[in-house]
């Protein structure tokens, strides 16, 4: 299954500037023989070129002053950020490169698009380092003293600043079998990182508000990366990747106490990873991901409930790390698009339009 994979991937890189068309076919007979999630297919409107070699994490985009939409996702293993067209999936430029200076990378994973920054977590710099676009200017690091093994991260636009949330995968080492050791769960308080950062005069300036993380065996967070918040309703949500316990999400409120919800436990055939929030109105969805390694399966739950509301999968699209959610207009994309990672070697795009078509949800909101 792999291989047929990988061939289409192939075929849809070298077309990767060309239309395509979109498809909602239902799960083959063999899908559901096979156990697969219940999700309805949708056709990916494009995938970038396949870079193996960079182990792509997780994308961002950023809109232009003269319209032009970029695709900015993280590469593990070169140390730098790879920029797509975020309309054609057309390679545009490479960002960055190994070391510890400003502008370098050592292993960048989480990245977040705020305004005109672009926010980086570095697992083996231990920091987050803040770049100003469209020059990637860098401005400056911060949580280099209190991160240990730093992977995803989300910005809220607050207070004249911004709060981030970092989360923290630190173990104890590793067993014999070269696995990392879980802590113990009194050990697991300092799972997310919550930093009040304000940006000005070319300077980056980082207080910690809050370690977070429950210690009860329901809330504690054993393995995390994904994180998303909403304002809105006081929540914070964070992927539990530890599949020996559970693949769901936890409900956090924006202060850091867990809410003693968590939803999709059971859901997930796979491991719980990349989370976003796309608003309509008042309402919107929760876009979560099942990393399946043959396929990936992008399940919604309604913002305010967090009832399911559906899942759908691509015809390519698999072993998904991060996923970004754009809801700025484009000429390819009017109402936006969902990018996802994948399998470590690029980004797929989504029209919003064939989601929505697809799941009968509303395709025009206020955006």
């Amino acid at each position: 299954m792999r291989a047929a994979l990988l061939g289409t991937a192939l075929v849809l890189a070298l077309s990767a500037c060309q239309p395509t068309a979109k498809s909602t076919q239902p799960p083959s007979a063999e899908d559901v023989a096979e156990g697969a999630a219940p999700s309805v297919r949708v056709t990916e409107a494009f995938l970038t070129p396949m870079t193996p070699a960079d182990n792509i994490d997780s994308p961002a985009s950023w809109r232009a002053a003269d319209g032009a939409l970029w695709l900015i996702a993280t590469a593990k293993a070169t140390d730098k950020l790879v920029v797509y067209d975020g309309q054609s999936g057309k390679h545009l430029r490479d960002v960055g490169s190994t070391g510890t200076a400003p502008g370098q990378f050592d292993r960048p994973n989480g990245i977040a698009v705020s305004g005109d920054l672009v926010f980086i977590v570095e697992r083996d710099n231990h920091r987050v380092q803040v770049l100003q676009l469209p020059d990637f200017k860098p401005l400056g690091v911060f949580a280099a003293g209190d991160l240990r093994k730093p992977y995803g991260l989300w910005v809220n636009p607050a207070q004249g600043g911004y709060d981030v949330y970092v989360t923290d995968s630190y173990d104890d080492g590793e067993d014999a079998a070269g696995n990392d050791i879980l802590p113990a769960l009194e050990r697991l308080n300092e799972r997310v990182r919550r930093y009040h950062v304000e940006v000005g005069d070319g300077t980056v300036q980082a207080r910690l508000v809050r370690s977070i993380g429950d210690t009860s065996a329901k809330g504690a967070l054993r393995v995390v990366e994904s994180i998303w918040g909403d304002p809105a309703n006081d929540r914070l949500l964070v992927a539990e990747e530890d599949e020996t316990y559970a693949s769901e999400f936890k409900v956090y409120t924006l202060a850091g106490d867990f809410t003693g919800n968590t939803f999709g436990n059971g859901q997930f055939k796979a491991q719980a990873e990349g989370v976003m929030l796309r608003t309509c109105g008042d309402g919107g969805w929760w876009i979560t991901t099942e990393q399946g390694k043959d396929r990936s399966v992008f399940h919604l739950f309604d913002r305010r409930t967090l009832a399911p509301v559906g899942a759908f999968h691509g015809d390519v699209v698999a072993n998904t790390d991060g996923i970004w959610n754009s809801q700025q207009a484009s000429a390819r994309f009017p109402q936006g698009a969902l990018y996802a990672v994948h399998d470590d070697q690029g980004v797929v795009a989504f029209d919003w339009r064939d989601i929505a078509k697809a799941l009968s949800l509303p395709q025009d909101c206020a955006l």
